[in-house]
């Protein structure tokens, strides 16, 4: 029996990368996992790879993260169907670059909607929930550039160092009602946003852990790869 039986996960940007990896590997350990995304035949990939090598039917809700109403649509409908939710994953990111001489409104706005209206919509919606049940477990990803900026990337660094203080401050919040918050850090991966690094699947384990951590077990921290 795996350490996420009879759990919930709710796993954003679950099309590709790190949120496919993360969304076989807990349904591996026994969780039933509810895919988001924007594209829909992304979503469908990563559920044949879930259902092959673990042999669960994810449920898949094709959703913008950054829109209000589809957030509090697809928590509702997941929960509708599920019955529970216990852990929220905040994975979906997109980093488009651009110095802050060069950089658009409207692509600045575009990835902070994304990299930190995202987790704080999702979080809000599953909150409720979470508070009922006296249980929940989010983990929100982000990146050495929230502390050490980059030439070129100011709107994706800037979003996930509002998304660490967002972090520390829902744990802050919430952690009476039984539910952690933590950060993790998986360095340079292999995904659509970068054409190197570590498979995603290396670091999955570290997901789990955080997953599944105890009652009374850390939170408002940033658990790093390595």
């Amino acid at each position: 029996m795996g350490v996420l039986q009879n759990r919930v996960a709710i796993i954003s940007g679950a099309g590709s990368g790190l949120g496919r990896a993360a969304s076989i590997s807990f349904a591996a350990e026994g969780a039933d996992v509810v895919l988001l995304g924007r594209r829909a035949s992304k979503l469908e990939e990563t559920a044949q790879l879930v259902k092959y090598r673990t042999g669960k039917v994810p449920l898949l809700l094709q959703t913008d993260v950054s829109v209000d109403l589809q957030v509090e649509q697809a928590i509702e409908t997941a929960y509708e169907q599920l019955g529970r939710i216990d852990i929220l994953l905040n994975n979906a990111a997109i980093m488009e670059p651009g110095t802050v001489h060069e950089i658009t409104s409207e692509n600045w706005h575009n990835q902070i909607s994304v990299n930190l209206t995202g987790p704080f919509l999702l979080s809000k919606a599953v909150l409720p929930f979470m508070r009922k049940a006296k249980y929940g477990r989010i983990i929100n990803i982000t990146s050495g550039l929230s502390w050490n900026g980059s030439g070129g990337y100011g709107a994706y660094s800037a979003a996930k160092a509002g998304l660490e203080s967002l972090t520390r401050t829902l744990a802050d919040e919430e952690h009476e009602h039984g539910i952690l918050v933590n950060l993790y850090n998986p360095g340079t991966l292999r995904t659509e946003m970068h054409a190197t690094g570590k498979d995603p699947a290396i670091v999955t384990p570290d997901l789990i852990r955080l997953a599944s951590l105890p009652q009374g077990g850390p939170t408002g921290t940033i658990l790093s790869y390595g």
